[in-house]
């Protein structure tokens, strides 16, 4: 999982049948500290975030089978809006 912040919305009025109805996001990956580690990217959200939300998101084939009928066709879905988040000094490094 990785922590990011919400910076934007992305509206598509066409799309895959099976996006039909969800709420897509863009994302700045981030280390605990705040500081940006990656480009953004767009992810799935279903829990209500929005700009501004720190959240918490899986990437990969966890998203994609988000939905127990079928494996949709995502890289990125929102599964957590973080209250806070607590490290040690000296407990995380920059990769």
């Amino acid at each position: 999982m990785q922590i990011g912040t919400v910076v934007g919305n992305v509206w598509a009025t066409r799309k895959e049948d099976e996006l039909t109805g969800l709420k897509f996001l863009v994302v700045q990956p981030e280390y605990p500290d705040g500081s940006a580690c990656e480009i953004p990217f767009v992810a799935v959200d279903k829990i209500g975030a929005g700009v501004g939300d720190k959240v918490l998101v899986t990437r990969g084939s966890a998203a994609a089978n988000m939905s127990p009928d079928k494996k949709l066709p995502i890289d990125a879905l929102v599964v957590g809006i973080i209250d806070s988040i607590d490290v040690e000094k000296g407990g995380w490094t920059r990769g």
